[in-house]
């Protein structure tokens, strides 16, 4: 079996081939190719953490796979990210365990990425403002991969922390080669910016109707079961997409609060949610009907999207002779 840490699989994935992966996962699972079951938890209450399975097929990639993913939000300020994870794959016609990844990186790659695939999908062609909340990992990864499929001139960076913020749009800066810089709160990096990416831990939400531009696409990643990242009235008002309806839609600890809440309190309805990224990318769904409609990718994170991303780094690291090979038996 194959064994990859991080700094491997870091080195292995290439965001321009992960999106253009994503989109085949996403299309493979809106047409029913792909199974993807809703992930389970084990709850950690004295933490306010939990544990969560999530299995993936992807046939057309190749690959079977699972992920086991903590989330254990007090990590926040400590050497330790919120968000860590395995990944096993497994060979898709024995069963056979075939590798064990980091799933860290990969989760914050194709968090990132599927975020950008839907600005591909859904962002106006000229959208240069972007803006980024929070300040952690997944804002990194968001920033860099919204370079890669919009002509992004200016970043602003924003979050609880000021001087986090700062530090991020420094890096930034010299990492992307653009004109980044922290913004006072969430309202004044939104103030005119085609594209919002909200990557927090929100109890309350970060993105308000009153403080988007008419034509913003906004992704919002961040997941909360006692919060929301994003307000009924943009809910309301914006063309809503989704990863897949059947784990937006579902119960903790696959859903969304930012939809589900809306949908109990009778805001919205279930059908308000128009497309998967899937649906879009095969055309059975149209995308955005003209320049000031206000869009949202809503993601809940699914396990094809892992799929996709372990298989292009096992393939790498095979064809590079990267990793290590340990026996189990």
């Amino acid at each position: 079996m194959l064994v990859l840490g991080r700094s491997q699989v870091e080195a292995l994935l290439d965001t321009d081939t992960l999106i253009d992966a994503l989109a085949s996962a996403m299309a493979d699972l809106s047409a029913g190719r792909a199974s993807a079951p809703d992930r389970v938890a084990a709850l950690v209450p004295e933490r306010d953490g939990f544990l969560t399975a999530m299995p993936g097929f992807v046939p057309s990639a190749g690959v079977l796979m699972s992920k086991l993913l903590t989330l254990f939000p007090h990590n926040a300020g400590t050497p330790l990210p919120t968000h860590q994870a395995l990944i096993v794959v497994f060979d898709p016609d024995t069963g056979e365990p075939a590798a064990l990844l980091d799933g860290t990186a990969i989760t914050t790659a194709r968090t990132g990425a599927c975020s950008a695939l839907s600005a591909r999908l859904l962002a106006r062609e000229d959208a240069s403002v972007l803006a980024v909340l929070g300040t952690g990992e997944q804002a990194r990864s968001h920033a860099a991969a919204m370079c890669r499929v919009r002509p992004i001139r200016q970043i602003r960076v924003a979050g609880r922390d000021r001087a986090k913020a700062t530090a991020l749009a420094g890096q930034l800066s010299a990492e992307l080669q653009v004109d980044a810089r922290a913004a006072a709160t969430y309202a004044e990096a939104l103030d005119g910016a085609d594209i919002a990416a909200a990557t927090t831990h929100a109890t309350d939400p970060v993105i308000r109707r009153a403080w988007l531009t008419p034509g913003v696409h906004v992704t919002s990643v961040g997941f909360n079961p006692d919060g929301r990242e994003i307000d009924d009235a943009t809910v309301a008002e914006a063309l809503v997409c989704v990863e897949s309806r059947q784990a937006a839609l579902a119960p903790f600890p696959a859903g969304s609060s930012d939809l589900l809440n809306p949908i109990r309190d009778g805001v919205i309805t279930e059908e308000h949610v128009h497309a998967e990224l899937g649906e879009l990318i095969a055309g059975s769904k149209p995308g955005r009907s003209s320049r000031d409609q206000i869009t949202l990718y809503k993601s809940v994170g699914v396990a094809v999207q892992d799929a996709a991303a372990a298989a292009l780094v096992v393939a790498a690291a095979r064809k590079q002779s990267v990793g290590t090979e340990i026996r189990l038996a």
